[in-house]
């Protein structure tokens, strides 16, 4: 069992940054971030691997970057450049499959948090 506590969200201008956090615990290899607009289906954002490796969509390339305090179990997602298009429910989810096919894939994972809201304001 994995159980995850995201945070950080909250509103900012467009152009603003944010930097999410996901506090994770279990055994996982992978911690995805993941959002999902109003009506509309959820959208990967990035993952990370345990080893270390990273991996980001390539509609948020540039804007995003994922990393992790192997310490204090955290993942991190640094947003820059918000814009209002970018408010959503974002989540962090967590799986334990061998291979890193599908690593942005929201049905590859099986654990997800609550969810933290970001809104951007022009």
């Amino acid at each position: 069992q994995v159980h995850l506590v995201e945070s950080g969200g909250g509103s900012v201008q467009a152009g603003g940054s944010l930097k999410l956090s996901c506090e994770a615990s279990g055994s996982y290899r992978y911690i995805g971030w993941f959002r999902q607009a109003s009506q509309k289906s959820r959208e990967p954002l990035a993952a990370i691997y345990n080893g270390g490796a990273t991996y980001v969509y390539s509609e948020v390339k540039g804007r995003v970057t994922i990393s992790r305090d192997n310490a204090e179990n955290i993942v991190y997602l640094q947003m820059n450049n918000l814009q209002p298009e970018d408010t959503a429910m974002y989540y962090c989810a967590a799986h334990n499959k061998i291979g890193n096919q599908g690593s942005l894939d929201p049905n590859r994972y099986d654990y997800w948090g609550q969810g933290t809201q970001v809104t951007v304001s022009s």
